[in-house]
């Protein structure tokens, strides 16, 4: 293979890609790197941990020698980054790849491409089509509360449900629930009805940071056993399925009548973050003190002091004190804008409290006792 290509774009897409790689080196050596398909109209870059996978187009590559090579993602991605030339050109084969400017030369060990692992192409007939900017606003409305380890239930992915018009995505760790809801539009039938199918953290990361180029382009989502596929206008992503039984969301949220209470987020967040200077950093909590008209936050620590924080707002319910973990209420209020507004449905200090932004997001928040 040779090729001739645009440094900051073969960066670019080296970055996207390297985010499939594995953390562990020693699960299989040859995932450590890239492989690059090149053929006469385009250049395809590959990575995989065999969990999760991506192929991804890059533009601006004159090919010069079509074939295949594997690329050493570290090293190519520092000397891409640190390069100054705006062309370079790469040269590879199953023995050594070297990269070429006008000032600088590197060469590198390489290895078959023939050992490198492959994963299933879209070829899908059924499949839900979604705007890849009101995906890319789901997902990052709900990847933040999944679970880093889970036991009990599939908690370390966000859920997706799809029928007909509409999508959902849940994403829990037991101690807050995220849900975003969206169109959608079926093709061949596609639908998760009766299923609560769960994709890895890892995946929805890497899907959400290759849907930033064209907010009104489309997506194709297909879910299937054990695995799901996902194609933008650039990339296919692949990826398994969390093994496992997702949690019963609905039985969570609120049944009774709450006091709903019109909160200005740049504010609320703020006063959240004041307060939480005194926290204590192992287990953090803020007393959320309402009564007429105000909001007091209020944090002791057993050595670092007391902090109380006040702020203005309309309610006229009756007191009530209940307390949270302050980050679980400022990763929320930052993912929104920040001269909106978010409802808070409150019940009293031992129920959870669901916070809402506009029709389509909600987030529910569980007080500590």
């Amino acid at each position: 293979m040779k090729a001739i290509c645009h440094r900051e774009g073969l960066l670019s897409g080296c970055q996207l890609v390297s985010a499939a790689i594995p953390a562990n080196k020693a699960l299989k050596p040859i995932l450590m790197n890239i492989k690059a398909v090149a053929t006469d109209a385009r250049c395809t870059l590959i990575a995989t941990d065999q969990e999760v996978g991506i192929r991804l187009d890059v533009q601006g590559l004159t090919i010069q020698e079509p074939g295949e090579a594997i690329l050493p993602a570290a090293r190519l991605v520092s000397i891409l980054r640190e390069a100054r030339d705006s062309e370079l050109t790469i040269e590879a084969d199953a023995s050594a790849c070297t990269i070429r400017g006008a000032t600088l030369e590197f060469e590198m060990a390489s290895e078959d491409p023939a050992q490198f692992p492959d994963f299933p192409h879209f070829t899908e007939e059924k499949y839900h089509e979604i705007s890849a900017g009101s995906l890319r606003e789901m997902i990052r409305r709900t990847v933040f509360a999944t679970a880093e380890k889970a036991e009990r239930f599939s908690m370390t992915g966000v859920a997706w449900e799809m029928d007909g018009d509409k999508v959902r995505l849940i994403a829990t760790d037991g101690r807050r629930l995220a849900l975003a809801e969206g169109l959608a539009t079926a093709t061949g039938g596609h639908t998760t009805k009766g299923q609560t199918p769960v994709v890895p953290t890892k995946a929805m990361s890497l899907l959400e940071r290759n849907l930033a180029d064209d907010p009104e382009a489309t997506v194709k989502v297909c879910i299937r056993p054990n695995e799901v596929l996902f194609r933008t206008e650039r990339a296919v992503i692949y990826s398994r399925l969390v093994e496992g039984r997702f949690p019963n969301w609905q039985a969570v949220m609120p049944k009774k009548q709450a006091t709903t209470i019109s909160m200005p987020v740049g504010g609320f967040q703020a006063a959240v973050r004041q307060a939480a200077i005194m926290a204590e950093s192992e287990s953090p909590r803020v007393t959320f003190k309402f009564t007429r008209n105000r909001l007091t936050l209020v944090a002791q620590g057993a050595t670092s002091g007391r902090s109380k924080i006040e702020l203005p707002i309309e309610y006229d319910g009756k007191p009530t004190d209940i307390n949270f973990n302050p980050a679980y209420v400022v990763e929320m209020l930052k993912i929104l804008p920040p001269d909106a507004s978010v409802m808070l449905d409150l019940i009293d200090g031992s129920n959870p409290a669901l916070l809402r932004y506009e029709k389509d997001y909600s987030y529910l928040i569980m007080p500590l006792t």
